[in-house]
């Protein structure tokens, strides 16, 4: 009730100063809100012979302000640093994952789908910067970024209830040194990384689902000069280098769902990645970062990767690191029907220097946490045998060691490129490479 009273006067004044900041609006809601909590609280004084009390008061008013203003009950969990991951399966089963690796239900969010439903809209509603998206029979999909830069998707009918995954980004900021504290990398890979950044080298980072590509992407721009003018290219904006306090030059570029209309053949008022690419080519670019290639906007990529002067960074899903070559090749047959494997390989090998995989490892079944860790950089050397990119394995793992992280294999062939710009090249000659300890014996073995 005190909700809708609230926002039933809110739309009052809002009609009445069209144009009220967001700011402007909190601000007037909290005033409505307080007036409305005292209103109740004097109510059940009369009811309960005694008074609310003032953190009864604070209490009701906060969830009243995360109705109105923000994700309801929600809100609580996108507060939390250290929630990772929200799963929704239904209004009445909630899992959190934590950034520990832990995963745990908690109490439902809403009393029901359709409040669940309504809560989704309202945040589409209030979502800046992007049009307006609903959630309906009609269109039973809806993709958000949130306020705090968390992912929301969300489906509808298609499932039993209504399902919402929200990705949140705890490591928006975290460079390389912090990927080593986390047990991400050791210090021998992170110095490699560096130097291929500072090289200009072209680099695709390959791994799972929620394997921590994004969170490697992310560090590595970090070693990107603070004033050197490069474009990050997203589907919806995971990298922040715009937001990261330390780079001057950076041209963020987000794609744009069609309004659902057709116009020639193609949806009205889309912009899809591909269409960034060709763009971001004629803007006096250092670097092209594409934060996930997933269709066939991987054709641009190459060919930016091929006629630029080096330095481009992208992410690539792949299972596994012997797969990447036929995952490229299999975006390059779905991007247009002339297209080949061949012409695939050839790019892949003319655009790529190194493919960086990163492994995981979910023990959360079985009462353990979420493990990630680089396991294998791969430098591309050119077309081998069959047409094929052939590959030197840099970095790998040691199976007969027990140890399944990426340890120095053998020097590149591009080696004095990198020794250039600062690296050393003898830490490649420590075979196991300077990680911290073995992983836990369970761990090993499941890998």
């Amino acid at each position: 009730m005190i909700k809708k009273e609230v926002g039933e006067r809110l739309t009052s004044l809002l009609r009445a100063q069209p144009g009220m900041g967001v700011a402007t609006q909190e601000q007037q809601g909290w005033a409505l809100i307080n007036e409305q909590v005292a209103i109740w609280s004097d109510a059940e004084a009369v009811h309960r012979g005694h008074a609310t009390t003032a953190a009864e008061d604070a209490a009701i008013s906060q969830a009243v302000f995360d109705l109105q203003f923000r994700a309801g009950r929600l809100q609580a969990h996108l507060d939390d640093d250290r929630v990772e991951n929200i799963f929704i399966n239904g209004y009445a089963d909630v899992w959190l994952d934590f950034t520990d690796g832990q995963r745990v239900q908690v109490p439902p969010v809403a009393d029901s789908d359709e409040e669940l439903r309504e809560l989704l809209r309202d945040l589409a509603r209030r979502t800046t910067g992007q049009s307006e998206r609903s959630l309906s029979t009609a269109d039973p999909f809806l993709a958000l970024r949130l306020a705090d830069g968390s992912r929301l998707q969300a489906v509808i009918d298609v499932t039993p209830g209504t399902y919402v995954t929200i990705r949140r980004h705890s490591m928006r900021h975290a460079d390389l040194s912090d990927l080593v504290r986390f047990g991400m990398l050791d210090t021998t890979v992170q110095s490699f990384l560096q130097a291929c950044v500072a090289a200009e080298k072209n680099v695709m980072i390959v791994g799972g689902q929620a394997a921590g590509k994004t969170t490697l992407l992310r560090a590595l721009l970090k070693e990107i000069d603070p004033d050197q003018r490069f474009a990050t290219l997203e589907t919806e904006y995971e990298l922040f280098a715009h937001e990261n306090g330390f780079h001057r030059q950076v041209v963020p570029m987000e794609a744009r769902q069609s309004n659902g209309e057709r116009v020639d053949g193609r949806s009205a008022g889309e912009i899809t990645l591909m269409d960034l690419i060709y763009r971001a080519l004629r803007m006096s670019l250092s670097r092209i970062v594409v934060g996930e290639v997933r269709g066939p906007e991987i054709v641009a990529m190459l060919q930016a990767m091929t006629n630029g002067q080096g330095g481009n960074l992208s992410t690539l899903h792949a299972i596994d690191p012997g797969v990447v070559f036929d995952r490229i090749a299999e975006l390059y047959l779905l991007a247009q029907a002339n297209m080949s494997e061949q012409l695939a390989y050839r790019q892949a090998a003319n655009g790529l220097h190194f493919i960086v995989f990163v492994n995981s490892l979910d023990e959360t079944r079985i009462g353990g946490h979420r493990h990630r860790f680089l396991s294998h950089v791969m430098e591309v050397t050119g077309i081998g045998e069959g047409g094929r990119p052939d590959t030197n394995m840099i970095f790998g793992p040691r199976p007969e060691w027990d140890e399944p992280r990426a340890v120095p294999l053998m020097h590149p062939r591009c080696i004095n490129d990198l020794r250039r710009v600062g690296f050393d090249s003898d830490l490649l000659n420590s075979p196991r490479g300077t990680w911290p300890g073995a992983l836990p014996l369970m761990i090993r073995e499941a890998l």
